[in-house]
């Protein structure tokens, strides 16, 4: 399957390090207020709602990573599509986050459904996946926490 890996779209002897940068204030409460470069973004536990949570946001970043991810192959392998629908289901133990030892305070498993628009052929779509998941920093990050990742992949019509 490694010849079936796209190239990589910088040098690969040069260095590209990049720096994320994000702050945030939490006024003693469930509430935390971020900013990220001019936008703000909100995290809140389901008491008071005013935001999603912290896990939630982690569920987002995975899914806007993909769709960043999935625009970036498809345009190296000049793959038609028109559109991406992406949903995430996380399943935690809430016990891990309130102190239990033993059981881990983040994800247990994370079933992902990707539905691509596009009619490109089956192998092709098949080699578009395979990169997705290569490249892709958040889904990597999930498995290298050892989170299980249900991944199912679907080609729909335009």
């Amino acid at each position: 399957m490694k010849d079936d890996l796209l190239p990589p779209s910088v040098d690969p002897n040069k260095s590209a390090i990049g720096i994320r940068r994000v702050s945030a204030r939490n006024e003693a409460s469930t509430r935390t207020v971020m900013m990220v470069r001019d936008h703000v973004l909100v995290t809140d536990e389901k008491g008071t709602n005013t935001g999603p949570t912290p896990l939630e946001m982690c569920l987002s970043s995975l899914l806007g990573c993909e769709g960043v991810i999935i625009n970036r192959c498809a345009e190296a392998m000049k793959f038609e599509y028109s559109a991406v629908d992406i949903d995430a289901d996380g399943e935690v133990d809430q016990r891990g986050s309130r102190g239990v030892q033993g059981v881990r305070p983040y994800f247990n498993s994370v079933r992902l459904r990707i539905r691509v628009h596009t009619e490109e052929t089956q192998d092709r779509f098949d080699r578009l996946a395979r990169n997705v998941e290569y490249r892709c920093p958040v889904m990597n990050l999930f498995r290298s926490a050892d989170v299980a990742l249900d991944v199912t992949w679907e080609k729909v019509a335009p």
